[in-house]
């Protein structure tokens, strides 16, 4: 497979990268799909929000959306990192950390993100399970649970309304002094949502499934659930390497066909979208392979 050339790279194998792959492999595209096989959700037993596969786990749903990709034979996968990729020419040339090079006429970026916790001993291990992002996918599953949400930037107060929704035993955890406006103080306080400025020293938890949050002057707070807000990282610098565009909250950069603005590299699932569904994710990698292929077409024709 050394040095094939390829209608198509795709950076990231999960969701969007397959859907992507699946498009394209039906529009008779020859295909490399290159994946280090660490999904950004590999933490979380269940996903949810995503018809015909509410409830399974990631990982059983990506195996079987690998199935349905490996029936055409003009696509293949290959496990391993980026290490670069460049544009030469009319062409994408992409490098492993292994030396390999393997080059197209367009590239997709599929690269997803990670999050970068705070912290706090105990928080690690249970993000996913009981420590949470997202309320249209976990909510549901922890709806009325003695819930706190664990963050203090602007956008919390935001969260704490979209929250309590799900429960009225909700507090909100700032690990030190709030930046709440007196005004959303008053608020959460009629609705009952105590903010406790108090600092964590860690969460005890029994296998993912928190307990407590045990404070530093030895108090703890009873809790099944917390949600939590992440700073969030690009998992792969290709995208700025290539030269492309940001927003200002972080994501590359796209218009409505999933093209960056550097020419023939394409961006699809969680590093373009604040959105991080699965249902998402599948929805830009169509798109995007769906855009791909049409111009492919168009360069020609």
């Amino acid at each position: 497979m050394d040095d094939q050339q390829f209608d198509v790279i795709i950076i990231g194998g999960s969701f969007s990268g397959m859907a992507a792959a699946l498009t394209l492999g039906r529009s008779l595209r020859h295909v490399l799909i290159i994946d280090n096989g660490e999904p950004c959700n590999k933490c979380s037993p269940h996903a949810h929000n995503f018809p015909t596969h509410d409830g399974r786990s990631p990982g059983e749903i990506a195996a079987m959306a690998k199935k349905d990709v490996e029936k055409y034979d003009t696509i293949q996968f290959l496990k391993g990192w980026v290490q670069s990729a460049q544009c030469s020419g009319q062409h994408i040339e992409v490098t492993l950390d292994n030396g390999k090079i393997f080059r197209s006429s367009k590239l997709l970026l599929a690269t997803g993100i990670k999050d970068k916790l705070l912290p706090i001993e105990g928080l690690a291990e249970c993000w996913g399970i009981s420590v949470l992002h997202c309320p249209y996918c976990h909510g549901y599953e922890v709806r009325g649970k003695r819930t706190g949400i664990l963050a203090n930037d602007e956008g919390t107060y935001d969260l704490a309304v979209l929250i309590s929704h799900w429960t009225n035993d909700l507090s909100i955890y700032t690990n030190g002094k709030a930046v709440f406006t007196a005004a959303q103080l008053q608020k959460l306080k009629d609705n009952n949502i105590p903010v406790i400025e108090s600092e964590i020293e860690k969460l005890e938890h029994d296998q993912g499934m928190i307990r407590h949050i045990v404070f530093k002057d030895g108090t703890k707070s009873a809790l099944e659930a917390i949600y939590t807000r992440t700073i969030l990282q690009e998992h792969s610098a290709i995208a700025a390497s290539l030269g492309c565009a940001f927003t200002d909250t972080g994501y590359i950069q796209v218009d409505a066909g999933q093209r960056t603005i550097v020419k023939n590299v394409y961006a699809s699932g969680d590093n373009c979208s604040h959105t991080r569904t699965l249902a998402n994710a599948v929805t830009t990698g169509t798109v995007a392979g769906m855009a791909i292929n049409k111009d492919l077409i168009d360069e020609k024709f």
